[in-house]
């Protein structure tokens, strides 16, 4: 799927997993939806699993955002205490979007605990209180960290304990009760060195041959032996910071030194500085081996750019970074937000730059990089050595310190569902390539509703009011529900464009009925209401 069929595909206001290989613009076309919502006036939050994450779109953990901290399990009183939060409640329930980035590092657990507190909070029985979900990110990278373990009086969120002993956020209850339109996207805008392509296929689909081995094998350097100035990734924390500091004292230069600012409540300030990966105390001398941190404005600089301090600006004593280009770049200070409806509401202020002679591969998720040295050979998760890899634009660019065998191993359960959500996102595709008239009428009925206001067509015309003696006892609502969870519930924005994008897709009245819990004949209605039949 191309980024411009997915962003037709999210106007709609369908819940979406949008997925695909790093480079292949997942990030981007988030941007364009958000930009987007925002010229539109529609309420969201962008949060992601990691600070690092969230940082590059000015939002929060979820965790954070959704009030469930580090819990591992909601109790009742814990879901009173949230409910009781006003901030808390007003932040849910003005919310028309939710965006969840790195979507692989989050425990399918803790996804779980935020569909509850969402639907608690909304007071709505549809996943995740009705809101459109944005799910972002690629299961063959970095997996979540699991706590073995959980909290006494655990409160039953699932429809049973499996979704608590899975690992991956698509194994939750919840995703299953959101179902969410995957979008997998099939470009490729990092790199376009063919044989360097097919080595990260073929680590990605665990099948990593001897011809793929001595492509890796022919880039192996010994120890010492690297480029100058060329970032180094570490599987482990315990050498990036003494690296770090090592070739920085070995420079005779005289240091200069650059203090974080921060504005806002401490508990936004630090969820801001555990994401920035700028340090709070920068030391930098000319000659420092340096890494942009975040993605500039202007476009003079991306996240990951590499280069060395030349020198330092006579008026503000700002560093001048020579990148590996010869572009010579005043790095300014540049400001880390949170942003909620609209209003700032915590900022640090920092020059976007770091040491860059080495760092982990966990903090280079998400970034791109001209060259590298890499030592995989204590690689020790699944998808470590694919992320590191991945970072780069070439072969050329890898200059290989060791190499494991886990370090060229994805997660088994990601390489399962793979094929299968390549399959959705076709059958998602054909729904965009098919009847136009029918993805307009779901993106003006999105956008009617999160509006406030009735659409130009017929997807939003008032619902005739029924006689009382129409509507069914209470009594007989409970029997139905109980082999139609939703009858006569009223339906949400998030519902009724889900039933326009699978009626589009060619799915059947009966199959549409038993996916949403409701009776074939309410879905015959529905549709005859929007003008589908």
């Amino acid at each position: 799927m191309t980024q411009d069929e997915a962003l037709a595909l999210l106007k709609t206001g369908a819940s979406i997993f949008l997925t695909g290989q790093p480079g292949s613009g997942k990030t981007h076309t988030v941007n364009r939806y958000l930009q987007w919502l925002k010229r539109q006036g529609v309420e969201f939050a962008y949060t992601a699993s990691t600070g690092i994450a969230a940082t590059h779109g000015h939002g929060v953990t979820i965790h954070a955002w959704s009030g469930i901290g580090v819990r591992e399990a909601l109790q009742r009183r814990d879901l009173d205490m949230l409910a009781a939060n006003r901030r808390l409640v007003t932040r849910i329930e003005r919310t028309q979007v939710l965006v969840i980035d790195e979507i692989s590092m989050l425990p399918a657990r803790s996804l779980t605990l935020v569909d509850t507190v969402c639907r608690h909070i909304k007071g709505v029985a549809s996943p995740f209180g009705g809101m459109q979900m944005v799910l972002v990110g690629d299961f063959f990278q970095l997996p979540p960290i699991v706590r073995r373990g959980t909290e006494p009086s655990m409160l039953p969120l699932a429809y049973g304990e499996d979704a608590f002993g899975a690992e991956f956020a698509h194994a939750a209850s919840s995703w299953r009760d959101l179902a969410p339109t995957v979008c997998y996207l099939s470009e490729q805008h990092r790199q376009s060195d063919r044989p360097f392509l097919e080595v990260l296929d073929a680590i990605r689909a665990n099948a990593c041959g001897e011809v793929h081995r001595e492509r890796l094998s022919s880039r192996l350097i010994a120890q010492g032996r690297w480029p100058e100035g060329c970032t180094r990734l570490f599987t482990h924390n315990a050498a990036v910071d003494e690296i770090n500091q090592q070739q920085l004292a070995k420079l005779g230069a005289e240091t200069h030194s650059f203090r974080m600012v921060a504005k806002g409540p401490e508990p936004f300030v630090q969820a801001l500085k555990r994401g920035c990966l700028s340090p709070e105390a920068l030391e930098l001398k000319t000659g420092a081996a340096v890494m942009f941190t975040k993605n500039d404005q202007g476009g003079r600089y991306v996240n990951g750019t590499l280069g060395t301090v030349g020198d330092f600006e006579p008026d503000e004593g700002y560093p001048v970074v020579v990148t590996r280009g010869g572009k010579r770049i005043v790095a300014e200070p540049s400001t880390w937000k949170i942003d909620e409806a609209g209003k700032e509401r915590a900022s640090i202020t920092q020059v976007p730059l770091r040491l860059a002679w080495a760092m982990t591969v966990h903090k280079s998720q998400g970034m791109s990089l001209d060259a590298a040295v890499i030592d995989l050979s204590r690689a020790f998760e699944y998808g470590q050595g694919y992320v590191a890899l991945s970072r780069l634009r070439s072969l050329a660019g890898l200059h290989l310190l060791g190499l494991n065998e886990r370090a060229l191993r994805v997660h088994p359960k990601a390489v399962e569902k793979d094929a299968e959500f390549r399959a959705a996102s076709q059958a998602a595709r054909g729904a965009v390539s098919g009847d136009a008239g029918t993805l307009e009428r779901a993106q003006a009925a999105f956008l009617a509703a999160c509006q406030g206001r009735p659409a130009s067509s017929a997807l939003s015309e008032p619902r005739a009011a029924r006689p009382s003696s129409g509507y069914p006892k209470s009594y007989e609502v409970t029997a139905m529900r109980e082999t139609h969870a939703q009858a006569y519930a009223p339906w949400t924005t998030a519902e009724e464009n889900d039933l326009v994008l699978r009626h589009g897709q060619g799915e059947s009245v009966d199959a549409i009925a038993a996916r949403l819990g409701r009776k074939p004949g309410a879905i015959r209605s529905r549709l005859k209401k929007l003008a589908l039949i």
